[in-house]
Order: structure tokens, then C-alpha cells, then sequence
């Protein structure tokens, strides 16, 4: 079974719902959460670089945006098919550029959420 860390902002509320759904999803215990934003564990890159996108490592490779989601993916039985199409260079690619619309209006999602 591969390694996978992931972090995320726990000061976002968003990324701490979804957080909360991927444990749920995560029976095994596949992965490993960290929280970068109450100084959680370690931290392989500058914080704010963490907090700009999503990161994970899988197998110790460091992963960013979709291919982070992706791996994440892939832990989780439930999700793994999602993970494994991710695997493809197109899809992937689309999932990326998805990803960075949904980094444009993350913050506006974010605010609403606090309220």
C-alpha cells in the first residue's frame, strides 16, 4: 500500500468540510492529514506556498492542484476510480485546469462559509 500525506488550511472552512468528508471516506486510515494552518507536523515547503494550493505525497513524490486531489483519490476505495482516470494525461489536465477555476472563486465560497 503507497504513503500518502496530505496537508490542509484548517483556517479555511471549505477545506476543513472537505477534509471531514475524506476522513469519513478514509476506513482504512490511508492517510495521513495535516493541518498547516495551527502549525500541525512537518512541513516539506513554505506554509504559504502550502496554503496556496493543495499538496500531498504519495510515495514521497510531492504532489500539487489535481494531481494532489488525485492521489488522495486513489486512497479512498470509494474515489480510487476517480484517482486512477486521473492517471491520464488529458484528464488530468482538465481536472487541473478545473481546479485553478475553482482556486479563482475559493475565496468568495470561503467568506460564505464563515458566516
Amino acid at each position: 500500500m503507497s504513503t500518502l500525506e496530505v496537508w490542509f488550511d484548517g483556517d479555511c472552512p471549505l477545506c476543513r468540510r472537505e477534509i471531514a468528508v475524506m476522513r469519513r471516506l478514509d476506513r482504512r486510515g490511508a492517510i495521513a492529514f495535516t493541518d498547516v494552518a495551527n502549525g500541525q507536523g512537518s512541513c516539506p515547503l513554505d506554509r504559504a506556498e502550502l496554503l496556496a494550493r493543495f499538496h500531498a505525497r504519495e510515495d514521497g513524490a510531492m504532489l500539487s492542484g489535481a494531481a494532489a486531489f488525485a492521489a488522495m483519490w486513489r486512497a479512498i476505495p470509494l474515489l480510487r476510480p476517480f484517482g486512477l482516470a486521473a492517471r491520464n494525461t488529458m484528464v488530468l489536465g482538465l481536472l487541473e485546469r478545473l481546479y485553478i477555476a475553482f482556486l479563482r472563486i475559493r475565496p468568495a465560497l470561503a467568506r460564505r462559509l464563515r458566516r
